[in-house]
């Protein structure tokens, strides 16, 4: 039978037993004689426990902080990604070739435009933001981004009319000083909006009469395309205001053989290619566009057969005098076609160099090339899968596929 605790009090003799169990068990060797001995150990004991189970102190506030990017590298490059899947959020992402870094990213919003400024410290995004995400009210915004913390510092809010396009490289480009910015207006008539970067305003708004993108050509002259094959050639004074417009001879049959927007950067100004691969060399050194006799890049056997696509399907090294162009074997309609080839050629001879075939497990179905301008360049190759391959821009070697680099990296830039 159980006896309880006020059983065991009343009967000395149980107490003492009681009192010997417990100094066996705790290893005194000895029956205690004193209950307030046995009570002292029983608190020792629980408070130790107690102890044991105390919760540990809390930890330290944590600070968010930014770590300023480290010095930029010759072959850093700005992927801007479409983000075909979800257009309200496209964005810029900073790859380093050189470490195989992914380095930060840019948020840019819905159908933005970007570009860099001439020193490369800025990045410059024009773009629209809806109140309810992909709905409500409207904002046009230009954003400034400080490229060594990737944060933005400042913005200038736009006229709603910006003109929403695939990725090009001039749809809002900063004049060659630096102290201009041009960005492309359609409502649908066509103009262009003159900011100053330096005090944050808009200076004023030019209508290019149906011409569209800003191509700076010069500190104060701003090129646009007209769909009639000529250039409209705005001048404007230092305050933003035009002050003479001209308007070139047709360069270009828009009906016969359309180019492509998106031109490439060369010495002395602009080379559009066209959909079946004449190249249309623009002087923007003067007052006035000066154009070089188109030259083909394909045979008359390869005409209409072997076809330029992509988004950005040329890519032009100044120093070397090389262009780089996406090519596939298709027929009418398929200039957004993904390239099985990089054809590469000299820019003074008009001489194809070399082809570079483009498959699975490098590089395949090229959309956009890119290429560095030091003297060890690398050519960015990014693809259909969203893969971004990084190219000995003189051997053609592969050296490095990142893959997955966004959702759809249609565009690249470098400083």
């Amino acid at each position: 039978m159980c006896q309880t605790s006020s059983q065991q009090a009343a009967d000395p003799g149980l107490s003492r037993e009681f009192e010997t169990r417990l100094a066996s068990a705790i290893g005194l060797g000895k029956p205690m004689r004193s209950a307030s001995l046995v009570t002292a150990i029983l608190f020792v004991l629980v408070a130790a426990a107690a102890r044991a189970a105390a919760p540990p102190p809390p930890l330290a506030a944590e600070h968010l902080t930014v770590e300023p990017l480290p010095p930029r590298g010759p072959h850093w490059v700005y992927v801007f990604d479409v983000s075909f899947s979800n257009e309200i959020d496209q964005r810029i992402h900073l790859f380093d070739a050189d470490t195989h870094r992914r380095l930060g990213q840019i948020d840019m919003g819905f159908y933005p435009a970007y570009n860099l400024s001439p020193d490369g410290a800025t990045s410059v995004v024009a773009t629209t933001y809806f109140a309810r995400g992909s709905r409500g009210a409207r904002t046009d915004v230009v954003e400034f981004t400080d490229n060594a913390t990737l944060a933005v510092t400042r913005e200038i809010v736009l006229p709603n009319k910006r003109a929403m396009t695939l990725p090009t490289p001039y749809s809002v480009a900063y004049s060659p000083d630096g102290h201009l910015l041009f960005t492309s207006y359609v409502t649908p008539a066509a103009s262009f909006g003159v900011l100053d970067p330096v005090h944050g305003k808009v200076l004023g708004e030019v209508d290019t009469a149906g011409c569209v993108l800003v191509i700076p050509s010069g500190n104060y002259r701003v090129s646009s395309i007209c769909e009639s094959g000529r250039l409209l050639t705005v001048t404007l004074d230092g305050d933003g205001h035009e002050t003479a417009r001209a308007m070139s001879e047709p360069f270009f049959d828009a009906d016969k053989d359309p180019i492509f927007v998106q031109g490439v950067a060369t010495k002395n100004g602009q080379a559009f290619v066209s959909f079946l691969g004449d190249v249309h060399e623009v002087d923007l050194s003067g007052a006035q566009p000066a154009f070089a006799p188109a030259w083909s890049l394909v045979s008359a056997a390869e005409r209409g057969h072997w076809r330029v696509g992509g988004t950005e399907p040329a890519t032009w090294h100044r120093g070397l005098g090389r262009l780089y162009v996406s090519m596939h074997q298709g027929g009418e309609g398929t200039h957004k076609d993904p390239g099985a080839e990089i054809w590469v050629f000299d820019t003074a001879t008009h001489k194809r160099l070399a082809r570079w075939p483009m498959h699975a497990p490098g590089p395949a179905e090229v959309l956009a090339l890119h290429v560095t301008q030091d003297a060890a360049p690398v050519l960015f190759a990014a693809t259909k899968s969203a893969d971004v391959a990084v190219l000995d821009a003189l051997s053609g070697k592969v050296k490095h596929v990142e893959r997955a680099l966004g959702q759809s990296p249609w565009m690249m830039f470098t400083p």
